[in-house]
């Protein structure tokens, strides 16, 4: 059933969660060090493991597929709103950091677009056999 999916990724949520504000406690941060990390790795190791073993139906993944569609968004605009406040209030070294990571990725396009280019050809120009 899709709950189950729901109930599962909220189970790995709060744990991560609980284990990111321990971690917190322990190394003196007072904050969550890491809980939405912390779930995504349980989620994705608890369910490969459930999956394996045949506890986890094609209706649960559909649950967590559901929740996953809508919360990756979620989490990347709510990064993205502190990541430009962080940069705002931290000064020009912050700004530079930010504007040469975005330079630097508009930079490596063309390379990725000349390795895909590469294998896409190199998987073409292999014959094609009839075997069977």
């Amino acid at each position: 059933m899709i709950i189950f999916g729901v109930a599962f990724l909220a189970l790995c949520t709060l744990t991560g969660i609980f284990v990111g504000e321990l971690l917190g406690k322990l190394i003196g941060v007072p904050a969550n060090v890491g809980g939405v990390g912390i779930a995504m790795v349980l989620l994705i190791l608890l369910g490969s493991y459930l999956k394996s073993r045949g506890l986890f139906t094609m209706d649960s993944e559909q649950g967590v597929k559901f929740w996953s569609a809508v919360y990756i968004p979620i989490v990347v605009a709510m990064a993205a709103q502190q990541n430009v406040y962080g940069a705002l209030s931290g000064g020009p070294m912050a700004i530079l950091a930010g504007v040469a990571a975005v330079a630097i990725a508009f930079a490596l396009v063309p390379v990725l677009d000349r390795i895909g280019r590469k294998k896409l050809a190199a998987d073409e120009a292999k014959p094609l056999t009839n075997e069977g």
